[in-house]
């Protein structure tokens, strides 16, 4: 007897277990359906084209034609929303549990976690033949050989109610009429609470969904609903060339993606709006297919900050890290353990902070700062705005092992009147008047850089190359590159990655034969 009673309960256990199962996996294709039918935006263009799998081909034929397209996405969609639904509610949930190993196959296959065919593809965490979209299609496969457990909920419910149509015998002539519906006897509570047990997570979804809706675009970090611009990426007309900026660590791409306008702190002069603007485009979801794309580009080092830290742990990415530090005279080193506890892979001392230190009689900082970093068994950088700058710290003896200098010419109508350039200059000093500094620009003196970028025997890394966005990018890279620097940082919105790139390529190449030897 006891015997018995505990198969029962390990049966009933085993029944919810099923049961909840198959409720979260429908909630969690459902919310993956919804979140694509609110965002009018989505395609599924850019996950067809990304496909390296054996099947690559015929995904590709799909994105490739817009008809084929239109239903592919409808499929999508209402595809996950209505076996969503049938597994979440228990509603047809038989032949919603064997569509859903359908789809989930297909999404296996295009993106299969073997080795070698998903290099360079976005992809949660690290797999080996079994992915989540695996795991995921296992567990249908289980459901499906326990189909007791799909039908319980909504329909099974219903079945329970028995709807019974009288006919009196005077009015056989007429329509049924339904008379009040009336309730079956429920086995036991056991059995009521079965099939009501989508009830609380219905509710839940409910709340969760309602709670972030500010937040329900689609979702970044997922590779079916990531958007990619592959059309863009077939413009590139050559490979990224690339140096070392410091000996013995990894190739690094000649031009680098800066991070003042994805911050939203870019240098605007006197438009006042622009700092907003570039916060309100540049959304999470934004600045990621901004990363992508530019990894994608050939571009491989980003500035260090909370949010690449956790695109790099997500999806495994190989491009290097690089982060800037504002040492003080009352905190050195602070900055530079914590950049280290981050996992970054280059440090360098910011361009202004190096400036005031300079400006200010503490150099020493500067010098204990870049020691430190060295010390730690990091490439330590040194940045600056003012040539004098770097000038003192060599005369000072700090040995950085690279520059971070601005690189722009002065031929463009904002720059400040060559008679009312003068050094030291207060960069935050900004004045109304329009022949002084307000914030238009930051190589006072460039052929003074480019005397001392000539001489220098160290790798050089030219930034502010466009002076704030004043010269176009054809100009300002061909300048920096013809000048000296031997890689070039500028900040990039993701509609511009593919066009800087080639002209990258094509000004790097046109300077192969400058004066300046190639550091790097």
């Amino acid at each position: 007897m006891t015997g018995s009673r505990n198969t029962s309960q390990l049966a009933f256990y085993r029944q919810w277990g099923l049961i909840i199962l198959r409720i979260i996996i429908g909630w969690h294709l459902l919310y993956e359906g919804i979140i694509k039918l609110i965002d009018p935006g989505w395609s599924a263009e850019s996950y067809l084209i990304n496909t390296r799998g054996l099947l690559s081909g015929f995904f590709h034929a799909m994105a490739s034609d817009p008809t084929i397209l239109d239903v592919v996405n409808f499929l999508n969609v209402w595809g996950l929303i209505l076996i969503g639904t049938g597994l979440f509610l228990g509603i047809f949930a038989r032949t919603a549990v064997y569509a859903g190993i359908l789809m989930l196959f297909f999404y296996y296959i295009a993106y299969p976690p073997f080795q070698g065919y998903n290099f360079g593809v976005p992809q949660e965490g690290h797999y080996l033949l079994f992915d989540k979209t695996f795991i995921e299609l296992a567990a249908l496969v289980i459901l499906a050989l326990f189909p007791c457990t799909l039908d319980i909920g909504v329909r099974s419910l219903l079945k329970k109610l028995k709807f019974r149509v009288r006919l009196p015998s005077r009015m056989k002539s007429r329509k049924p009429q339904l008379s009040a519906v009336e309730t079956g006897d429920l086995q036991s509570r056991r059995d009521l609470l079965k099939h009501l047990a989508f009830l609380p997570f219905l509710g839940g979804f409910a709340w969760a969904f309602t709670s972030n809706k500010k937040y329900t675009g689609t979702d970044a970090f997922s590779g079916s609903t990531f958007t990619l611009d592959q059309k863009s990426l077939s413009e590139l007309k050559g490979v990224m060339p690339m140096g070392n900026l410091v000996k013995g660590k990894p190739p690094v791409s000649r031009l680098i993606l800066g991070q003042n306008i994805l911050s939203g702190t870019a240098h605007a002069r006197d438009l006042l709006y622009s700092r907003s603007l570039f916060r309100a485009y540049n959304t999470e979801r934004k600045i990621i297919e901004t990363y992508v794309l530019a990894e994608k580009a050939g571009i491989n080092l980003f500035y260090l900050t909370p949010l690449l830290t956790r695109y790099r742990k997500i999806y495994g990415s190989n491009f290097q890290t690089w982060i800037n530090v504002v040492p003080t005279k009352e905190d050195i080193y602070s900055q530079v353990d914590r950049a280290i506890d981050q996992g970054v892979d280059y440090i360098l001392i910011q361009g202004a902070a190096c400036d005031n230190r300079v400006r200010e009689g503490d150099i020493d900082v500067v010098a204990k700062c870049i020691n430190h970093i060295k010390r730690q068994g990091y490439p330590a950088g040194l940045g600056a705005h003012s040539v004098q700058v770097l000038i003192a710290c060599d005369e000072a003896g700090i040995e950085p092992d690279f520059y971070y200098k601005t690189m722009h010419h002065d031929k463009y109508w904002s720059a400040i009147p060559r008679e009312n350039r003068y050094y030291p200059l207060i960069w935050r000093n900004i004045s109304e008047d329009h022949n002084e500094f307000h914030d238009n620009m930051w190589c006072l003196f460039p052929e003074k850089t480019i005397e001392y970028v000539q001489k220098t025997q160290k790798p050089v890394v030219g930034f502010k190359v466009l002076a704030g966005g004043a010269i176009h990018p054809k100009e300002g890279f061909q300048w920096a590159f013809d000048n000296g620097a031997d890689f070039i940082e500028v900040g990039m919105f993701d509609f511009q990655i593919v066009e800087n790139v080639n002209l990258a390529i094509q000004s790097f190449e046109k300077a192969k034969t400058r004066i300046r030897p190639w550091f790097g």
